[in-house]
């Protein structure tokens, strides 16, 4: 972590955490909340998975910048997290021990007004609006628990960029299949109001199936639209990839050269524009046939 972080880490505590001082936020903070909010609700139909949306009403926290204490005691109850309240980022060892045991750091400082559209680093409502809903989602806690307790292993085999790209694809910019065609559930996304539909239905990108190691072998862009998604078919192989010994793709990916976020692989399976799920297994059918012996 550099030095010149946005945010106020002179009352942090061991692990990084702060009070929330909820009654600090301004009356103009909560109004640019509740725009911001407003905005990006408005494009999610259609484009974020319904998952998501339904647990984003479960927060009610249109009206103002949410008090994490209150939220926790609902979270706590459906999938037991709760919310942490930081200055900004942390190390990342301390954020893997928090996600190991439960606990999602939320930064506490809110955007400019000036900064509705682009921001560098994370604030309350990319970290809020865009993760907590899918803390709610238990196969995704769960993952999102276990990711955490990798994360000793890749400090200490210098593994963290491979393990940190899984964070980066299936957490901020993750897609999914479902039966209504491609769908964001990525917090990158779904707090951006141009990324969410980009994602989706923008013809530039690739979009891979999902496959373990190919995202932990993949470099991704910080400051730029992603030129690759990777694509669930449920949050289950989230989970169960957590099952695998990650050692040994570690050991096979240190010191290689990343892959070309740009570039697909001869074995990656692309699904398409808009996400359309009977043209993609029409689409998987006839390529099945073409590649059958005459």
């Amino acid at each position: 972590m550099g030095n010149d972080l946005r945010g106020d880490y002179s009352h942090i505590r061991d692990d990084y955490t702060i009070a929330q001082d909820w009654h600090a936020y301004s009356d103009a903070e909560h109004d640019l909340w509740r725009k911001l909010y407003a905005r990006q609700s408005d494009i999610l139909p259609g484009y974020a998975a319904d998952d998501y949306i339904a647990n984003l009403a479960k927060l009610n926290a249109a009206d103002g910048i949410p008090h994490f204490g209150r939220v926790s005691e609902h979270l706590h109850a459906a999938t037991g997290w709760q919310l942490v309240a930081v200055p900004g980022l942390v190390p990342d060892d301390v954020f893997f021990d928090h996600l190991a045991n439960r606990r999602f750091p939320v930064t506490v400082w809110l955007r400019k007004p000036e900064e509705m559209d682009y921001l560098v680093e994370p604030d309350i409502f990319h970290d809020f609006f865009g993760h907590v809903p899918m803390l709610y989602d238990p196969v995704f806690a769960d993952y999102l628990a276990a990711y955490g307790a990798k994360g000793p292993e890749a400090i200490a085999k210098g593994g963290l960029k491979n393990l940190a790209r899984m964070y980066w694809y299936m957490v901020e910019f993750g897609l999914i299949m479902t039966d209504k065609g491609l769908r964001a559930y990525g917090a990158g996304m779904l707090s951006s109001q141009s990324e969410t539909i980009y994602s989706v239905t923008d013809p530039t990108p690739n979009r891979v199936g999902f496959d373990l190691e190919r995202v932990m072998a993949t470099d991704y862009a910080i400051d730029d639209f992603q030129k690759t998604y990777f694509v669930l078919e449920s949050y289950d192989q989230l989970f169960e990839a957590m099952k695998t010994p990650l050692a040994p793709i570690y050991d096979r990916l240190i010191g290689q050269t990343p892959i070309d976020p740009q570039t697909t692989l001869p074995s990656d399976k692309i699904y398409h524009l808009h996400g359309d799920a009977a043209a993609i297994a029409a689409s998987d059918k006839a390529g099945q046939m073409q590649q059958r012996p005459a």
